[in-house]
């Protein structure tokens, strides 16, 4: 099958296309899936660097999302047909250590990611538990549905299920290009929040206020950006602080929130190490909320209203396959707004 592989960990030069991968094999309560369309993530490039401890059968595929047709299922699944359209949650458990137990598949004692600890979608074919599957209903975009599976279910679970979310609630995000800060947009204004944006730039500015922000504030005109949120809320500060960023902005982000403000983060593109204010946390009694990916009800409920048109993700360009290193290098840079895609089939 054709397919994007690396063999060893190194710069995005290591991905490469080939067209001569076996088909995966399937185990019992698996399901095989022809894919359509995969999802870019920034998740591809940590995976193609590596880190201590990421033990990889390798040549590796990267990718978490797809989208594509049902062809095979394992002797133990039921309720599937072959042919059915279908996406999946990316997010791997195994069903019976404690956390899985209590319903909090992503906090699993072996949990994993689709792409990231086994072979993803950057091919054409591509296995995944079958409870992990959702069908697509009939004449939805296929696009849409690899573009939100790892971006919906990771915010849904970040604003909803950790962050408490309440309508009325002021959200500041800070970056707008990423796949998850543009969904948190959009979610967060389905759920009566108000919305502001930190952007990099006026294009990016623009592209957050289409996207449904109330207010955008552009870093690149105003670089001492805290201060500015502070004094556009009343000298108040937000409730919430959406901060993917991680150590360029960390301390910023900590000192824009009102008193008994929530800052949520699900990564740190630019350092895990952030600089944190003690006397804010307990003079302001704030909280630092951490999160990762979802459980199988966490996804289906996001992927509800996604199917009934309640909400999308923004898709900024589609790739074939074979530019698959291209379509990084656009993320890489920073260059995008929302989800990059391949089409694969």
């Amino acid at each position: 099958m054709r397919a994007i592989i690396f063999r060893q960990h190194g710069s995005l030069d290591m991905l490469e296309y080939v067209e001569d991968l076996p088909v995966p094999e399937l185990g019992p309560d698996e399901a095989l899936v022809r894919v359509q369309h995969a999802a870019l993530n920034r998740l591809d490039q940590f995976v193609v660097k590596g880190w201590k401890g990421l033990d990889l059968e390798l040549p590796h595929i990267p990718g978490a999302d797809f989208s594509g047709t049902l062809v095979a299922m394992g002797d133990r699944v039921t309720g599937w047909t072959a042919g059915q359209p279908v996406t999946a949650n990316p997010t791997l458990w195994c069903g019976h250590c404690p956390y899985c137990l209590r319903g909090e598949h992503s906090l699993c004692d072996t949990w994993a990611i689709l792409g990231e600890h086994t072979r993803g979608s950057f091919a054409e074919f591509v296995k995944i538990p079958a409870r992990n599957l959702m069908a697509v209903p009939d004449g939805f975009s296929m696009q849409q549905a690899a573009a939100a599976p790892t971006v919906a279910v990771t915010t849904w679970r970040m604003l909803i299920t950790k962050g408490q979310l309440r309508p009325g609630e002021t959200v500041l995000v800070i970056g707008a290009g990423g796949g998850v800060n543009s969904f948190t947009i959009a979610l967060a204004k389905l759920l009566g929040a108000t919305v502001w944006v930190v952007a990099g730039g006026a294009e990016k500015a623009q592209q957050a206020l289409e996207q449904g922000a109330d207010w955008v504030l552009d870093r690149e005109a105003e670089p001492n950006w805290s201060r500015a949120i502070y004094l556009h809320s009343g000298k108040q500060g937000v409730d919430i602080v959406v901060d993917n960023v991680g150590a360029a902005t960390w301390d910023a982000s900590l000192r824009t929130l009102r008193k008994g403000g929530r800052l949520l983060t699900v990564g740190g593109t630019t350092g895990y190490t952030g600089s944190t204010p003690i006397n804010i946390l307990f003079g302001r009694q704030v909280s630092i909320i951490g999160s990762t990916m979802g459980s199988q009800p966490e996804f289906e409920a996001v992927m509800r209203l996604i199917f009934a048109g309640k909400l999308a993700v923004p898709i900024d360009r589609v790739y074939p396959l074979h530019e698959a290193r291209q379509a990084e290098e656009r993320m890489k840079q920073g260059e995008h707004f929302g989800k990059i895609l391949l089409e694969v089939a």
